[in-house]
């Protein structure tokens, strides 16, 4: 492993970073700047519109196909990693301010959470390729977040390696951008945890597993409800009840991923809850680590892999393109349409064995 010299973020990046224009405010350490509250009153979500974001170059710009899903069949998870990205050869992060999104649902071991080692790989390939700054954050849906990403080491990483590590339900109301509501299934629109919205790349970490909850499946369009606020401070609406109780989960899913376009997504497949999860389930050795910029393609990809090991019947069921997740992110012109698109890379004769395995699955 690279030594690991800590991140020096600039001045430039911390007022970035913060939104603040005050030199006094630099003065406060980072997480307080996000936490501190003011006594005015919230905008609500229908006030604020859907914004333009930082887009990820794609790879059709280095002619590669920007539906491309690399797989590597192993079960070294820092190994995997790093061989996933190098086949995927995403955009590059140098002098970008880089945020990572694991999975931290909770803080049980893979692939309940994203294992330690999968996160401490990705922050040494970031920094080795050139990042200014990287930023670690989550929010957790059946735990206590701080207790879930300390169980998880996060803390311990972020002092050794000197990325910075925000758990969202500690960030003040101004650490929060709404969005509208309009269009979607969200009766008052959402709110985004601005740390990700201001970043310049976004890595997007999952684990691979169902969902029984009413998701059926949890991997790269689930996890971006973590940077979602179940409350935001000022506003008494529970947006994670909302979306637990409604008929429209799945849609409802899809729809907060229209609000950033990441650099990069890795499912790390080593193990794979078949059936249960998010936190707990039936789990097996799926021997496998996912990449792509594609969430659509990924996604569609971490299914037929599940249908492949045997799963529940509601992630087996008809078309892996008419799962209400995968089609309405589609449909958004998030990524892939069909299994036409999707181009699964591979680099060796036992990860292309595994490709071909799973492509009746995917079409």
């Amino acid at each position: 492993m690279s030594d690991p010299s800590p991140l020096k973020p600039s001045r430039r990046n911390l007022l970035q970073l913060l939104g603040l224009t005050g030199g006094a405010a630099l003065m406060a350490p980072l997480t307080r700047a996000w936490r501190q509250e003011t006594a005015t009153t919230a905008p609500l979500p229908s006030q604020i519109s859907l914004g333009t974001l930082p887009q990820a170059t794609p790879l059709a710009a280095a002619n590669l196909n920007p539906h491309r899903v690399a797989l590597i069949k192993t079960n070294d998870r820092a190994a995997g990693v790093r061989q996933a990205i190098a086949l995927l050869q995403p955009p590059s992060f140098s002098d970008k301010r880089v945020f990572i999104k694991p999975n931290y649902n909770t803080g049980d071991p893979a692939p309940a959470a994203t294992a330690p080692v999968v996160l401490e790989t990705l922050v040494q390939t970031t920094r080795d390729a050139g990042a200014s700054q990287i930023i670690v954050g989550d929010r957790s849906g059946m735990a206590d977040t701080r207790s879930a990403m300390q169980q998880m080491q996060v803390f311990a990483l972020a002092e050794r390696y000197g990325f910075t590590s925000l758990v969202f339900d500690e960030l003040g109301r101004d650490g929060w951008q709404y969005f509208s509501g309009e269009g979607t299934n969200w009766s008052q629109g959402f709110a985004i945890a601005r740390p990700v919205l201001d970043a310049d790349a976004i890595v997007n970490v999952c684990c691979l597993k169902t969902h029984r909850f009413g998701g059926h499946f949890t991997l790269s369009l689930k996890n971006t409800i973590g940077m979602v606020a179940r409350r935001v401070p000022g506003d008494d609406h529970d947006y994670m009840r909302e979306l637990h109780s409604s008929a429209n989960q799945r849609l409802m899913i899809a729809e907060v991923n229209q609000v950033y376009r990441p650099s990069l997504i890795v499912i790390d497949g080593v193990d794979a809850f078949v059936s249960g999860g998010p936190a707990e389930g039936e789990k097996v050795n799926a021997g496998v680590m996912l990449a792509s910029t594609d969430r659509v393609a990924i996604d569609a990809v971490g299914i037929a892999i599940l249908r492949r090991l045997g799963t529940t019947q509601a992630v087996s069921d008809g078309s892996i393109w008419s799962q209400t997740q995968i089609r309405r992110a589609a449909d958004l012109g998030l990524g892939a349409a069909n299994a036409a698109a999707v181009e699964l890379v591979t680099q060796d004769s036992a990860s292309a064995e595994m490709a071909d395995q799973i492509r009746p699955f995917l079409t």
